[in-house]
């Protein structure tokens, strides 16, 4: 039995990307780059001002001295005459700087006189102050963003600014879903003693999109061997295999024979976590194949630790894991020893910071217990007893956590 770094080390390296394509700039939201895109043009593309006011060469405006104003310079206007010694020209944010000036006095920090004809400086000024340097911020050449990294909308503004409208990134990968077992109904179906609803289907498809991946959802499989091996066959046509239900060793779990029938080579078969035990990894030639837990709570953890940082890895994205933080315990937790536990989670503010409230519901069936959670800590399998206010060593945010009062107060 694997431990759950040592799964990882032997799943991930099975999860490349599987292609690239071009995308509009429009569509590229969240997708990862498969080149490194350097600047075309030097940005700002020429000086300009940061501020409305005045264009003047600085050691002709000394604080109290009288300047004429002589024409002016506007964004997208023409561009302006050179400024000649001794005099101001009249300037807006973003416009060209005119030539022979250095710095920009802004309209508040002078007094007009003669209608607009003629300004005092009120506050003197130096070189280069509210002035936009040509290249200042991105030098012709410079990279912008590297091959491997998301782009997002500060991304997609930088390079429709330089007038790039389409991109190369790694092709999203489908990812198959099929689910097992004889008491699985869908929503669509009619009820029948003894079926549920196979919500691991729905909930496992939104964990695919979630990580940028394609969900194939194939119809609901009884427990029958030779109609899993037809299923997976199938499935076996996507980037990803991942299955629920029938991985474990009961008389009706079949997907073990299946997988070995349809040539699905087996790393291992479970793993030291709860909840979660019995979760399988294989790959069929270039193809990674994924036995979840058919427990609807044990399937959606198990796939945000297990599989979501590989449909990641298969998009180029060259951090794939989420980050891990150190909270304290909103309140005290008893559980009985025996495996690591990733318990469900609250993330709430206290008036000492951040702490963390487990669910009081922690079953691998209870759906409730994933409602409204946005963390998944990490309990040590030696204990039974967590107290309040203790700072456990892991926790692993989701990201669908949110607060509605505005994070800034300034």
């Amino acid at each position: 039995m694997k431990g759950i770094r040592e799964a990882l080390e032997a799943m991930m390296p099975a999860f490349r990307p599987v292609g690239v394509e071009r995308v509009p700039l429009a569509r590229a939201s969240g997708r990862i780059l498969a080149e490194t895109l350097r600047a075309r043009t030097e940005l700002p593309a020429f000086d300009n001002s940061a501020m409305d006011g005045y264009a003047v060469r600085a050691h002709d405006a000394p604080e109290g001295t009288e300047m004429d104003v002589q024409g002016e310079s506007r964004a997208g206007g023409p561009l302006p005459a050179p400024l000649t010694s001794g005099t101001a020209m009249r300037i807006f944010t973003g416009a060209p700087l005119p030539d022979g000036a250095d710095a920009v006095i802004p309209q508040e920090d002078v007094t007009l006189s003669v209608g607009s004809e003629r300004i005092r400086v009120e506050n003197g000024t130096a070189p280069n102050r509210h002035v936009r340097r040509r290249g200042s911020d991105l030098a012709a050449e410079a990279v912008m963003v590297e091959a491997g990294g998301a782009l997002g909308a500060g991304e997609i503004g930088l390079l429709a600014g330089q007038g790039i409208g389409s991109v190369d990134v790694h092709r999203a990968p489908t990812v198959a879903i099929l689910s097992t077992g004889d008491e699985l109904r869908d929503l669509t179906d009619p009820d029948r003693p003894g079926s549920i609803i196979n919500s691991n289907a729905y909930a496992l498809a939104a964990q695919v999109r979630e990580a940028g991946g394609i969900p194939w959802v194939l119809p609901n499989v009884p427990d029958d061997e030779e109609a899993t091996v037809q299923a997976l066959q199938h499935a076996l046509r996507a980037d990803v295999v991942v299955t629920s239900g029938g991985v474990s060793v009961g008389e009706h779990d079949v997907v073990k024979r299946a997988f070995e029938r349809v040539g699905v080579e087996a790393d291992f078969w479970k793993v030291r976590m709860k909840p979660g035990k019995p979760l399988t990894f294989g790959r069929r030639g270039e193809t990674p194949v994924v036995g979840l837990p058919g427990n609807p709570v044990s399937a959606m953890v198990t796939f945000e630790v297990f599989v979501r940082p590989g449909v990641r890895a298969m998009q180029g994205d060259r951090t794939p894991f989420r980050w891990l933080h150190t909270l304290p315990l909103a309140a005290g937790h008893t559980r009985k020893p025996g495996r690591p536990e990733l318990a469900r989670a609250r993330i709430e503010a206290t008036a000492e910071g951040p702490a963390v409230r487990l669910h009081p519901q922690q079953g691998s069936g209870s759906l409730p217990s994933m409602v409204g959670v946005d963390a998944l800590v990490l309990l040590d399998a030696k204990r039974d007893r967590f107290e309040a206010g203790e700072r456990l060593p892991a926790v692993k945010l989701l990201d669908w956590s949110g607060s509605a009062t505005p994070p800034f107060d300034a």
